[in-house]
């Protein structure tokens, strides 16, 4: 197992890697395994990148975002710019269903509301706005609703984790109660947990996702 200092030194290198991080605005912290971000960065894309470059790293456990958005002079826009803004890239995005998806800004946050009936429909209109000038945080309150029964949800689910060769699938326990998918047993990173979640909310009919799994 790796040490806390180790897993320091391992994530701020991994910042420092990624092009689209200021690595030097940020202060990383490391206790049993769970990763503290601290400082300011320039955008809302900024901040999303340096929490998943921290996910990556083998042995995180998991991670603290307390980084705090000082959008340069040039950034800033008005709520309103900001909602027609957002609206029109989610118009604009072709996975996601028309008129299914609102927007609402107060304050450079985006809350996002609506239903769609996939997924990855929902992290699209989130991937839609993340970007934008002027944006500091971003809320996704999307609900997904499709009609599929219970074991096509576990089915379908079971045979994704099958085919992706980089999880260890056999690992992985899945319970399903209706719409609500549980995950439980062992992975090796949260990068790895993450990509088991992704694979669990690209099967039809998913409308929660409860994680137990434990990185080791």
């Amino acid at each position: 197992m790796r040490t806390d200092r180790q897993l320091q030194k391992d994530v701020i290198e991994e910042l420092q890697w990624d092009s689209a991080i200021q690595a030097d605005h940020i202060g990383v912290e490391v206790r049993d395994g769970i990763v503290t971000l601290a400082g300011r960065v320039g955008s809302y894309a900024e901040k999303y990148a340096a929490e998943r470059a921290a996910q990556r790293v083998a042995g995180v456990r998991g991670v603290a975002v307390e980084l705090d958005v000082a959008l340069p002079g040039d950034s800033h826009r008005t709520d309103a710019d900001i909602a027609d803004a957002a609206t029109r890239a989610i118009e604009w995005n072709a996975s996601i269903p028309k008129g299914r998806v609102k927007v609402m800004v107060e304050d450079g946050c985006v809350t996002l509301s609506g239903e769609v009936p996939w997924a990855f429909a929902r992290t699209a209109a989130a991937s839609c706005v993340r970007g934008l000038l002027g944006v500091k945080d971003v809320v996704n309150l999307v609900a997904i609703k499709s009609p599929v029964t219970v074991q096509d949800v576990k089915g379908k689910i079971e045979a994704a984790l099958q085919r992706q060769a980089h999880l260890h699938s056999k690992a992985v326990k899945v319970g399903v109660d209706r719409g609500t998918v549980t995950l439980s047993g062992e992975v090796g990173s949260l990068d790895e947990r993450d990509a088991v979640e992704q694979a669990v909310w690209n099967a039809p009919g998913v409308q929660n996702v409860v994680d137990h799994l434990q990185v080791h």
